[in-house]
């Protein structure tokens, strides 16, 4: 009998089940009263109603209309957190979603070696780990996406190995001692650093998870910044932890995700806020306002096609000089060059002859196989209109760099940054304000940060960004501590509104 034993005591107060279809898949791990069957979690209706409650579900199957669909399914709708989520089966359940959720393993795969006569491969991973630690860095990226407790993964050999099925396993399967040993170990693993008990709540309200990468070189917010979120929330009885990528699985454990560290699409910080959306977390950026943000030609055609004004703005997909006389016809010099997903003004050019811009197109499609064409416009600044729940929140007027026609400017691993006035937003022009709100409205009902031209009485959107800087003596110049405690006020309305 392999000894959860240390583990199941020191849970015995917490409210955490594990949930099988009979107790005697259990029978060779210690017994405990934590591990219940799946017709005991349905009596326990009434006992868990108003308890946070961590069900880790281990039935012997995850099929549609199964017990262990249904264990996942009425976790969900009592409120409690359960890993495999709903969201996660029927991931599992359909290969082309598993494709989709696995793109980032694609680098751990390639730099697999291959015995030569071996063309298929299958090992088993538990809560992402393996018994052979050459699979360790597969499992554990598997799991990120897709935490299912058991799973056994098929590879298939055709240039480079392959993912060829996910497909979850049951405890029963688990007969090797040396199997039920790891999984035991494993499982201790999973609880005491991400299911854990949880901490004593001291009269908090809400947990929320504010995600940041402390060696990021430009945060969207800097240190104080976030000790002054954190202050914010506490106030509002909101305990705050601060996390960061190695923490995906332990989304669960929170009411709402803030992401602070700048996101992509293909990035975690995306991945982040799918699962917090699926696990019913408030979350700030949800996943929807990352994907129309960062992207600038999403974010150009939706512009253009509710008739919001922008510069003049233009596609590029090959480099002939047909096309490159086209864009000069319709937009004319000086033209700004982008990639579609660049932040922080890198991923951009200025051209001004023909020669430039054929040069600085074939250096941007190095890394992208779609370029954005823009009218260049000249101010002194550019407006910044922080919005929040499509009501203005901050106004700034961020100055170009010193003989530079950008905010920032990139030299090498140097960067520089402008000069900034912070106004309250009754101060910004209302034609500002206005396109602002607009804007916001196309994208969501989140933080976003909003930059505006004005060269007269020609207002344009240049982009709507989903993670705007909040900086310390910058953003809040004006509000102060204000500016934080209004976000996390919303955060305090969403989640009181939350299933209503």
């Amino acid at each position: 009998m392999y000894s959860l034993l240390s583990l199941l005591e020191s849970l015995i107060m917490s409210t955490l089940y594990v949930v099988v279809e009979n107790l005697n898949d259990w029978q060779p791990y210690y017994p405990s009263q934590d591990v219940i069957t799946f017709n005991g979690y349905i009596e326990k209706v009434n006992e868990l109603q108003n308890n946070r409650v961590r069900v880790i579900n281990l039935c012997r199957n995850y099929r549609y209309l199964s017990a262990g669909y249904y264990c996942s399914l009425l976790a969900e709708a009592r409120g409690h957190h359960v890993t495999p989520s709903v969201a996660t089966i029927n991931d599992l359940g359909r290969k082309s979603l598993i494709s989709l959720q696995l793109e980032t393993s694609r680098e751990i795969l390639q730099k697999l070696e291959m015995d030569s006569e071996q063309k298929t491969h299958k090992f088993h991973a538990f809560f992402g780990h393996t018994i052979d630690p050459v699979w360790s860095k597969l499992g554990q990226k598997i799991f990120e996406k897709l935490s299912c407790p058991l799973l056994e993964i098929d590879l298939a050999f055709k240039n480079g190995w392959q993912i060829k099925q996910l497909k979850a396993l049951s405890l029963k399967a688990l007969t090797d001692p040396v199997e039920q040993e790891f999984f035991a170990t494993t499982f201790e693993k999973f609880n005491n650093n991400m299911w854990r008990k949880p901490r004593a709540r001291k009269g908090w309200r809400y947990d929320l998870a504010i995600l940041i990468n402390p060696d990021e070189a430009m945060p969207p917010s800097d240190r104080k910044a976030l000790r002054l979120f954190d202050r914010a929330a506490r106030k509002l009885g909101i305990a705050v932890d601060f996390i960061s990528r190695k923490d995906y699985v332990r989304l669960s454990e929170y009411d709402a995700l803030f992401i602070r560290e700048t996101t992509a699409v293909d990035h975690h910080t995306y991945w982040f806020a799918k699962k917090a959306e699926a696990e019913d977390l408030v979350v700030i950026d949800d996943p929807t306002s990352i994907l129309r943000c960062t992207n600038k030609i999403y974010l150009a055609e939706l512009l253009a096609r509710n008739k919001i004004p922008t510069p003049k703005t233009a596609f590029l997909t090959r480099i002939t000089q047909p096309t490159l006389q086209k864009l000069i016809d319709e937009i004319g010099f000086p033209m700004v060059l982008k990639i579609p997903d660049g932040s922080f003004s890198r991923g951009m050019i200025k051209v001004e002859t023909s020669q430039q811009l054929e040069a600085g197109a074939k250096e941007l499609m190095r890394n992208s196989a779609l370029l954005l064409a823009q009218e260049f416009l000249y101010t002194e600044y550019d407006w910044r209109i922080g919005v929040l729940n499509n009501k203005p929140l901050y106004a700034c007027r961020y100055y170009m760099v010193n003989d530079h026609w950008q905010i920032y400017q990139h030299a090498g691993s140097e960067s520089k940054s402008g000069d900034f006035d912070t106004l309250p937003t009754f101060e910004a022009p209302k034609e500002v304000l206005d396109i602002a709100i607009k804007a916001s409205k196309l994208i969501g009902n989140s933080l976003y940060g909003i930059d505006i031209k004005q060269l007269g009485k020609r207002v344009v959107v240049i982009e709507v960004n989903d993670n705007p800087s909040i900086d310390s003596e910058v953003e809040d110049k004006y509000l102060g501590e204000q500016l934080y405690e209004e976000i996390m006020k919303e955060f305090l309305a969403r989640l009181e509104t939350r299933g209503r």
